[in-house]
C-alpha cells in the first residue's frame, strides 16, 4: 500500500500502481468527471500515470490554472495533428500552453497559412477531439527519438533531441500522432469540445533572428462552447478597451517612427495627467518620508557592471555610447537603482539617521525586440515610480509593511480592488542564476512571507520568479475584464548593498551593511497608464480626468455666460472648457460622451437668467439644474469619495 497526501491534508492508502484519476474516483464520480490533470509531489504526471510511492497529490480541474495549462497544451497537439493530416509536409517545432490558449510554430515550407484556413483546421481538431483518444505518454531512448525526426525530416525536432540526455525523453502518442513532450495531459480528446484559431504570426525558431522564420498559428480551446462564446464576447470588449485605441481617441499619447519603436510621446493630455498621477504619489510619499532625488539617463559601464546589471541586461540594453576618450563607455539606464547607491554613498551614515527613502521618476531604456513591443505595455524608455530605501535589518520588517500600506492606497484610489500578492522567490535547484549567499536570501524571504502574512494579504508562493538579486513581492491586479496585469513591486536586496559597498556606523560603533527595498507602486508610469486605461474604458476616476466638465452652450449668444461658468469653475480647481462650435447641441453632447468628459453643463436662455447650469452625467443622463456652487460641491464629493488622504 502507499499513502497519498491530499491539498487538505488528509492521508488515503491505496494499492501500489494506483492512478490520480483512481484516486479522483475514490473521492467522487463528479470529481473524476472534471479532472484534467495531476502533480505528484510537485511533479506533473498524467492522470493515468501508476503511483509508486508514499507522496502528496494534486488534482487539478479547468478553474485551476494548471487544469488549463494541460487543457491548452493538449489542444496544441490536437492543432499539430490536424495541421500535418491538411498540411502533408509541414515541420512541428514547439506548441506550449500561454496565458490564454495555445501555440505552435511550423515550418509551412512553400505552403502559405492565412485566416481563411483556420475553418477548416478547426473541424479537423473537432473531428479527431471527438474520437476520444487517449494521451499516453512513453519514454524513448534518444537514439529512437532522433531516428524518428530524422525519418521525418524535421531538423527542428532533431535539433531539440541533441540537447536532450538519453534517459530524460518522452514521446506522447494520440490516435495516429506522436509528438516530442515532457507531459501534462487531458485524459484523452474528449474533454476539448470548442476551439478557435486567432490568429497567425511570424516566429523565429528559437527566437533568434538568424535562424529560420517560422509561422506561430494561435489557437484556443474550451470544455464547453458556452465558454468560448464568452471568451469571444469579453475579446470585442477588450478591443474597446484597447489603450492604443482609447489613447488615440482621448488624445493622451502617440508614437512616431522617426523618433523610433517603443518610443511613447506624450500629448498635452496625456502629459497633464501623468502630472497628477506623479503629483498623487509624491504627496503620499513626502509623508510617508521619502525624499525625492533626480539622476541622468546614462552611466558609465562600470556602474552597470558593479550592480551586475550589465551581465544580466547587456544584451537587452542599447548598445554601449561611445565617447572621444578612449575605452570610455556610457550606458543608457536600463535601471535607477546603481544610480540610488551612488547618491547613499555621498553620505555617511549611522543608525540614527536610517532609514533614507530616496524617490525618483526615472526613466531608463531598454531594447526590446520590435514583435514583442505592444503600446505602452511593452516599450523601450519608461518611466518607473522607482523608490529605494536603505535601512538597518531590524527596520526591515516595519519599512517592507509601509511599502505595503503606500501600494494598497495607490490600488484604492485608482479602483484597483481584485489583486493577488504574489511572493516571488529563488529556485533552490537553479542557484547559479542569482547573486548574493544562501543566508541573505533566506532573510529576505522570510521577511517578504511574514510581511504578506501580518497585512493579511491573498498571496500566493511562486519559486523561481525572483529577481537574480533578491526575493519580491508583487501585486497582480484583475482588470475589468478579468484579465491579470503584474503592477506594483516591492523588493528586499541584501546583495546590491554589498556590491556598492554601502556601510552605516551602529550603535556599536562599528560599520554594518544596510538592507536595500526596491518598490515601485505604480511600476512604470507607461504600463500603468495602459492598464487604468483598458480597466476604466476611459472613464477614469474624476480627479485623474483631462477635463471633468465641458460647457455646451446652446447658441452664440450665450458665449459670454458660457465663459462666466469657466472662469467660476476655474475659481473652484475644477478642469473644464467650452464648446462653443456652431453645432446642434445633440451634436456636441454626443462628442462629449465620445470623449469620454465626465460632465456636461448646458447652458441656454434660462440658464443665463437664473445663474444656473444644465447637468448631464456621461453615460447616465440629465441631473437637473443647479448654481455653479452647487456643482462644485458635487465634484468635490465625488473626488472625496474615491481619492482618500494617505494616512503613516
Amino acid at each position: 500500500m502507499i499513502k497519498i497526501t491530499l491539498p487538505d491534508g488528509s492521508i488515503k492508502e491505496f494499492e501500489n500502481g494506483t492512478t490520480p484519476m483512481e484516486v479522483a474516483k475514490s473521492i467522487s464520480e463528479g470529481l473524476a468527471r472534471n479532472v484534467i490533470s495531476a502533480k505528484f509531489n510537485n511533479t506533473v504526471v498524467e492522470t493515468s500515470t501508476p503511483l509508486n510511492t508514499d507522496g502528496s497529490l494534486t488534482l487539478y480541474t479547468w478553474n485551476d490554472a494548471e487544469g488549463k495549462k494541460a487543457f491548452w497544451h493538449s489542444s496544441s497537439h490536437v492543432m499539430a495533428q490536424a495541421i500535418q493530416d491538411l498540411y502533408p509536409g509541414a515541420k512541428l517545432t514547439i506548441g506550449p500552453a500561454i496565458e490564454n490558449g495555445f501555440y505552435y510554430d511550423v515550418d509551412f515550407g512553400d505552403q502559405k497559412i492565412s485566416e481563411n484556413d483556420f475553418k477548416k483546421i478547426e473541424d479537423r481538431m473537432l473531428e479527431i477531439s471527438r474520437g476520444k483518444h487517449d494521451f499516453q505518454m512513453r519514454e524513448v531512448s534518444k537514439q529512437e527519438a532522433l531516428d524518428f525526426y530524422k525519418k521525418e525530416n524535421n531538423p527542428f525536432k532533431v535539433e531539440l533531441i541533441e540537447n536532450l540526455e538519453d534517459g530524460t525523453i518522452t514521446f506522447c502518442d494520440h490516435d495516429t500522432f506522436t509528438d516530442l513532450c515532457r507531459g501534462g495531459h487531458l485524459p484523452n480528446t474528449s474533454v476539448i469540445k470548442a476551439v478557435k484559431l486567432m490568429s497567425v504570426a511570424g516566429a523565429y525558431w528559437r527566437g533568434n533572428e538568424k535562424n529560420p522564420q517560422l509561422t506561430r498559428v494561435y489557437g484556443i480551446s474550451f470544455p464547453k462552447q458556452k465558454d468560448l462564446k464568452e471568451y469571444l464576447e469579453m475579446l470585442e470588449e477588450a478591443k474597446k478597451r484597447d489603450h492604443r485605441k482609447l489613447g488615440r481617441e482621448l488624445e493622451l499619447f502617440t508614437f512616431s517612427q522617426k523618433v523610433g519603436q517603443g518610443l511613447p510621446l506624450w500629448l498635452p493630455k496625456g502629459a497633464a495627467l501623468r502630472e497628477r498621477l506623479e503629483n498623487f504619489l509624491k504627496k503620499a510619499q513626502k509623508k510617508a518620508g521619502y525624499e525625492m532625488v533626480v539622476t541622468p539617463h546614462i552611466g558609465q559601464k562600470e556602474l552597470y557592471v558593479t550592480s551586475g546589471h550589465y551581465a544580466k541586461y547587456g544584451e537587452d540594453s542599447f548598445q554601449p555610447i561611445k565617447t572621444p576618450n578612449e575605452g570610455e563607455e556610457f550606458l543608457l539606464k536600463p535601471m535607477n537603482c546603481p544610480h540610488h547607491c551612488e547618491i547613499y554613498n555621498h553620505g555617511h551614515w549611522s543608525y540614527k539617521d536610517l532609514p533614507k527613502r530616496f524617490a525618483e521618476f526615472g526613466t531608463v531604456y531598454r531594447y526590446e525586440q520590435s514583435g514583442e513591443l505592444h503600446g505602452l505595455t511593452r516599450v523601450r524608455g519608461f518611466t518607473q515610480d522607482d523608490a529605494h530605501i536603505f535601512c538597518t535589518p531590524d527596520q526591515l520588517d516595519s519599512e517592507f509593511k509601509k511599502v505595503i500600506d503606500l501600494t494598497l492606497y495607490v490600488f484604492s484610489s485608482l479602483g484597483f480592488e481584485d489583486f493577488t500578492a504574489q511572493v516571488s522567490l529563488r529556485d533552490p535547484e537553479n542557484k547559479e542564476k542569482y547573486i548574493g549567499s544562501d543566508e541573505n536570501w533566506d532573510k529576505a524571504e522570510n521577511a517578504i512571507i511574514n510581511a504578506a502574512k501580518e497585512k493579511g494579504l491573498n498571496y500566493i508562493v511562486e519559486t523561481g520568479e525572483a529577481a537574480f538579486y533578491g526575493p519580491k513581492l508583487d501585486f497582480m491586479v484583475k482588470d475589468a475584464l478579468g484579465r491579470q496585469w503584474q503592477l506594483g513591486t516591492i523588493q528586499v536586496d541584501y546583495n546590491l548593498p554589498e556590491r556598492f559597498d554601502l556601510t552605516y556606523k551602529g550603535s556599536d560603533n562599528e560599520m554594518h551593511r544596510p538592507v536595500m527595498i526596491h518598490r515601485a507602486p505604480f511600476g512604470s508610469m507607461e504600463r500603468f497608464v495602459a492598464v487604468l486605461l483598458e480597466n476604466t474604458g476611459g472613464n477614469f476616476p474624476l480627479w485623474l480626468m483631462p477635463e471633468q466638465a465641458i460647457i455646451l452652450s446652446l447658441s452664440e449668444k450665450y458665449e459670454k455666460y458660457s465663459q462666466k461658468v469657466l472662469n467660476s469653475l476655474e475659481n473652484h480647481e475644477i478642469r473644464a472648457l467650452v464648446d462653443n462650435r456652431n453645432e446642434t447641441i445633440g451634436k456636441k453632447i454626443r462628442g462629449a460622451e465620445v470623449s469620454k468628459i465626465p460632465y456636461m453643463l448646458i447652458v441656454g436662455e434660462q440658464e443665463a437668467e437664473n445663474g444656473t447650469v444644465s447637468v448631464r452625467k456621461h453615460g447616465e443622463g440629465d441631473l437637473g439644474s443647479m448654481t455653479v456652487e452647487e456643482f462644485a460641491q458635487l465634484i468635490k464629493e465625488e473626488v472625496n469619495s474615491t481619492l482618500k488622504t494617505f494616512e503613516v
